[in-house]
């Protein structure tokens, strides 16, 4: 079994540390729930809390399974509880203030929890978390690579070999779904945005890539049913002349890379749409050659956006009146991380952060056309990992 590195472990919680030091002068306790987060900070994903007061040793607080506790992780200090009441016997005080995700707990468990930690205020940390997770060390971003290898495999390779005409947007998702995982793809793809669910992705034949949803991107989807709006659709099937979107993530070990590719199945697109697919991808390069410590993801959005035509602007990243406002975002442990590519985020990129840039433009009876693909951060500007197909490969 693969264990993360203690040495990583300690780095990440120094970090931390020193972060609540510098923005939250004055703290005296931190917990943790998400089952991500105990992750990246114990190596171990259980049923639990982690407890950090400022000045005493962190304790992973495990109720199921402490078992798997033990034998994945190489965090010091672990302790099987069976509810909250176990843990708190061990403090002989509780701090006013508590620190926890507030993003992430809901009510109820609030309550539970603080019926045996009575603190009386609770205030976030939601936000030094995610700035710590979104500088990646050497060994994440090890991982990352092999996983961008895999993806570009899937996406630029194994695709084209499956695509047939008659055969359903279900159909093609659960073939890709085996090679993904055949491949090495984890299986899952975990977001941090509330309330979402996705199994693989966008999956999209034709319009079906411009059919509005809920989630927080350019792209769309037919859906499996009302219940299910980001599967794809057992009735669309494919015909020559299509626009083919897929739009996936891919995990290894926890960590994922995104990327989109765009097919052209049957016969070519017409020219002018391979010409608002080429713009794409040129905004896709010219955003990766700022991809540079220091240059703020707002200034980058600004430059992009201001140098664009305001025809070219109507449904670029969306279609009709759902564009949204970012061109790319942060990726790690979750898809949707930190730094975001967009209006209001004004501190610097930092080496080591790895984003994923993903122009799009919904065309009318066509779908989406555009790209993904996932970089990371360096002096010389965005490196890809996920592979260098400019899109609208033709599968013939």
């Amino acid at each position: 079994m693969k264990k993360v590195p203690l040495d990583e472990l300690k780095s990440r919680m120094e970090r931390f540390r020193k972060i609540m030091d510098e923005q939250n002068a004055g703290w005296e306790m931190a917990v943790i729930f998400s089952k991500v987060n105990l992750y990246y900070f114990t190596g171990t994903m259980p049923e639990g809390m982690l407890l950090i007061p400022r000045d005493d040793e962190a304790t992973l607080w495990v109720r199921r399974s402490f078992e798997r506790a033990m034998d994945e992780s190489l965090f010091p200090n672990i302790k099987p509880m069976r509810s909250f009441r176990d843990a708190a016997q061990n403090f002989t005080s509780i701090p006013d203030t508590i620190y926890l995700e507030t993003e992430f707990v809901p009510l109820g468990f609030y309550e539970r929890f603080q019926k045996y930690f009575p603190f009386k205020n609770v205030k976030s940390l939601d936000r030094q978390i995610s700035g710590i997770r979104s500088v990646k060390s050497p060994y994440e971003m090890e991982i990352m690579e092999r996983c961008g290898t895999i993806h570009k495999k899937i996406l630029e390779e194994r695709v084209p070999e499956i695509l047939e005409e008659g055969m359903s947007e279900v159909e093609f998702a659960t073939k890709l779904y085996s090679i993904m995982v055949e491949e090495g793809h984890q299986g899952i793809a975990r977001f941090g945005m509330f309330d979402t669910e996705i199994l693989i992705g966008h999956i999209c034949f034709g319009e079906s890539s411009i059919y509005p949803t809920y989630f927080n991107g350019p792209g769309g989807n037919y859906g499996l049913s009302p219940a299910v709006p980001l599967l794809g659709s057992h009735e669309r099937k494919l015909k020559k002349g299509d626009l083919v979107f897929v739009d996936v993530g891919c995990g290894v070990e926890g960590y994922h890379t995104d990327k989109t590719m765009t097919y052209m199945f049957g016969k070519p697109l017409p020219d002018e749409v391979v010409a608002q697919h080429k713009t794409c991808v040129d905004i896709q390069d010219k955003i990766a050659s700022m991809l540079k410590p220091g240059i703020a993801p707002a200034d980058i959005y600004r430059d992009i956006m201001g140098s664009l035509s305001e025809e070219f602007k109507q449904n670029f990243m969306g279609f009709e009146k759902r564009s949204v406002k970012f061109l790319g975002h942060g990726i790690g442990l979750h898809v949707d991380e930190m730094p975001v590519i967009a209006e209001g985020f004004e501190e610097p990129l930092k080496e080591g952060m790895v984003l994923a840039l993903e122009p799009k433009k919904g065309i009318e009876n066509v779908g989406m056309v555009g790209i993904e693909n996932t970089f990371k951060v360096t002096n010389e500007g965005g490196i890809c990992i996920t592979g260098d197909s400019k899109g609208l490969i033709p599968v013939f």
